[in-house]
């Protein structure tokens, strides 16, 4: 794997409001407090004031990823990001679409916050969902494919698996930032993805960021459940490290 990414500990892990209410995800980083500080608004909470949230969260000196997941021509993902600019977000992704790329990248204009992830293939995906969407490739390749495109259009990252992470790293470095979704702790459920690691996994395969929504919203204690991905997410980096 590639030198890592020198990222604050607490800023790997992002914790995404996948809950009914603005009022619910404010409960929720409420009840993390200090022990979370990226946090995932999509469409869930989007139509019903996931704006003003990212809004909220951002003044509060939180990070917010915006996966709004653009995908349409150029010309209207350009409108759509400069948009979302306004919200002071620092991720907000793209399907890794040549045309909604260049679009995104001519959006953000030159803001410094507001990064460009592009989704490659959902964690929910396997062989056969592939097979099933009419595309004769391996997840693998599709995976790096798409990434070859977020690379040469403009994009500063990608959403990927883990599972595809250390292609991604041997090929690419550290240009690309890597936020992998579908991770679950040790004795987790999978639920519906498809493609998982546990954290500690995640982080030895090169990704930087790492999404973990049920594990921790639904936990007895969400802030005791955060502590243990933190240290398992630490203790993957001291390895790396050979400390």
């Amino acid at each position: 794997m590639s030198e890592t990414r020198q990222i604050d500990l607490i800023d790997r892990l992002i914790v995404p409001l996948d809950v009914p209410s603005p009022e619910e995800a404010e409960t929720t980083v409420a009840l993390l407090g200090d022990h979370a500080r990226f946090y995932k608004i999509g469409h869930q909470l989007l139509p019903i004031g996931g704006a003003g949230l990212a809004r909220r969260l951002s003044n509060r000196g939180k990070k917010v990823f915006l996966d709004f997941k653009f995908l349409d021509i150029g010309a209207t993902v350009e409108k759509g990001v400069a948009s979302a600019v306004k919200l002071q977000g620092d991720f907000i992704t793209i399907h890794s679409d040549r045309d909604a790329l260049k679009g995104a990248v001519a959006g953000r204009g030159d803001d410094p916050r507001l990064k460009i992830l592009a989704v490659t293939v959902l964690t929910s995906w396997d062989q056969q969902t592939i097979i099933d969407n009419g595309m004769n490739m391996s997840v693998h390749d599709l995976v790096l494919f798409r990434t070859e495109l977020a690379a040469e259009n403009g994009a500063d990252g990608v959403v990927a698996s883990a599972q595809e992470a250390a292609s991604i790293r041997a090929r690419f470095g550290n240009d690309l930032a890597i936020v992998t979704p579908g991770v679950r702790p040790r004795g987790a459920s999978s639920n519906d993805q498809k493609r998982i690691v546990t954290p500690a996994e995640a982080i030895r395969a090169g990704s930087d960021h790492l999404v973990i929504g049920r594990p921790i919203l639904n936990a007895p204690n969400p802030s005791v459940a955060v502590k243990d991905i933190m240290d398992e997410m630490e203790e993957a980096l001291a390895d790396d490290k050979g400390v």
